[in-house]
């Protein structure tokens, strides 16, 4: 329930799941709150409908989305279709990058093992189809394997002390034609080789349950042969899109030059049918442009869905560094959506890159403090497609709930798991934050351009690698 008060409180910390672990959050700016919600604001609220977002949000999510494969090409149709049907001319922007194509099949069969097992891949990890005894060859160190004849065998190794890759080498230069690797503590194991690499054979995982079950039943003398099946892994060059679509002012002859962007990632993780990571950012985004096709405006909107977020913020760092230096001053706000409708993660938060306002948190706090009669807090934060924006200069900021869900990155992250209710209020913010910055005469805040920063991409990287 919307309750508009004159007011305001904020919080000063909360922690803040997927963005870093009990951040501090800075007050909010000052706002001049004469009435609670403006007349104009209805303009935006009264057209959107939760019900086409949680709609597009259940078709994206029927299957992962992973940059490069023919999933996330079918999704990139799906949304170019969905701004054309808005009345939208829709861009295509394509580009290359060298990435790995997780593998769409992983099987592993172990005779005379009664009990469950449900592998993993490991990024970088190679295909093929390998049968062999089992042989437990402890952490799969160089002298774990010292004396150990592994040929033709599939080696079961614990997680710990070396690296991943160091542990499928190390087995692979024994013989082994596979390796299954399980966890040392309890959850799911996201892992990554590092790089490809031509000494890998197929490698799989488990938890920790699994791999101590079948240690265990070697331990008692017994004898498995294990047989792993792993297909459509594959390290290349792959192509992936953005999809933009533009509204250009109502009126030229009261044409700011300003231009906001707002978007999403439409890409999703290996195994993940990311219906809040990130469908929910991009049925968003596809629902506001809707709702701002016919809405008079004196500035450029843009509605942008960006493709390989999850490798590394590929699509967003592309679209940025295409943009001459003109564009870039003209656009004033990124209004970045990236899981913001899970009914299991926190409160809605914002981030930015340096954690100092800008017209982006400017704009939201003023309209959820008019909407919900308190403005939404913000902090710093990165790994989300406002960086290049922000890294560019150009004021920008993530929404997401914090802290995130438990099923982040995980096959649970269904359209069971959405909330109509967060979505509503995101859109909400989101696009009378918009509204009241590309309205004729509006009285909003005045365009700020962020420092330049630097971002430290290797700390990024090593950040994310899992």
């Amino acid at each position: 329930m919307k309750k508009p008060v004159i007011t305001i409180v904020l919080a000063s910390t909360l922690a803040f799941g997927a963005i870093g672990s009990q951040a501090v959050f800075a007050k909010p700016v000052e706002i001049a709150q004469n009435q609670p919600v403006k007349v104009f604001d209805h303009k935006v609220i009264n057209k959107l409908n939760v019900e086409n977002i949680y709609k597009n949000i259940e078709y994206l999510s029927k299957t992962p989305r992973v940059a490069g494969t023919e999933e996330e090409d079918n999704a990139v149709k799906f949304i170019k279709e969905q701004f054309e049907s808005y009345g939208y001319e829709v861009d295509l922007q394509p580009f290359t990058f060298y990435g790995y194509t997780p593998p769409h099949t992983i099987e592993l069969d172990v005779t005379g093992y009664d009990g469950q097992l449900n592998p993993g891949s490991f990024t970088y990890t190679v295909s093929g189809e390998v049968s062999g005894e089992l042989v437990y060859a402890g952490l799969g160190t160089a002298s774990d394997l010292e004396g150990l004849d592994l040929t033709g065998k599939i080696a079961l190794i614990k997680r710990g002390d070396i690296s991943f890759a160091e542990k499928v080498l190390n087995a692979a230069n024994k013989g082994a034609s596979g390796v299954v690797i399980f966890n040392n503590t309890s959850g799911a194991m996201n892992g990554t080789l590092g790089e490809a690499n031509d000494q890998y054979v197929p490698a799989a995982s488990l938890s920790q349950a699994e791999g101590d079950a079948l240690a265990a039943s070697l331990s008692n003398g017994e004898t498995h042969t294990a047989t792993l099946k792993i297909e459509g892994a594959r390290t290349g060059e792959s192509v992936s899109h953005n999809v933009i679509a533009t509204k250009k002012p109502t009126n030229k002859k009261k044409d700011t030059n300003n231009v906001i962007v707002v978007g999403s990632h439409h890409d999703s993780v290996a195994g993940a049918p990311g219906a809040n990571d990130d469908a929910s950012g991009t049925a968003m985004t596809l629902e506001l442009a809707r709702v701002f096709k016919d809405l008079p405006t004196d500035s450029e909107i843009r509605f942008i869905t960006f493709g390989a977020e999850e490798l590394g913020l590929i699509g967003s760092t592309q679209y940025v560094a295409n943009l001459s230096d003109d564009e870039k001053n003209r656009i004033i706000a990124n209004f970045n959506l990236d899981m913001v409708g899970s009914k299991d993660a926190g409160d809605l938060v914002m981030a930015t890159l340096d954690g100092q306002p800008n017209l982006v948190t400017e704009l939201a706090q003023a309209s959820s403090a008019r909407l919900n009669g308190e403005p939404t807090p913000y902090s710093q934060g990165g790994r989300s497609d406002h960086v290049p924006f922000a890294e560019a200069g150009i004021p920008a900021a993530l929404f997401i709930h914090s802290p995130s869900e438990p099923w982040y990155h995980t096959p649970e992250d269904t359209i069971d798991k959405i909330s109509k209710e967060k979505l509503e209020d995101v859109a909400e913010i989101v696009g009378t934050a918009v509204y009241e910055q590309a309205r004729f005469d509006n009285m909003g805040p005045k365009p700020k351009k962020a420092k330049k920063i630097k971002a430290d991409k290797q700390a990024y990287h090593e950040q994310n690698i899992r």
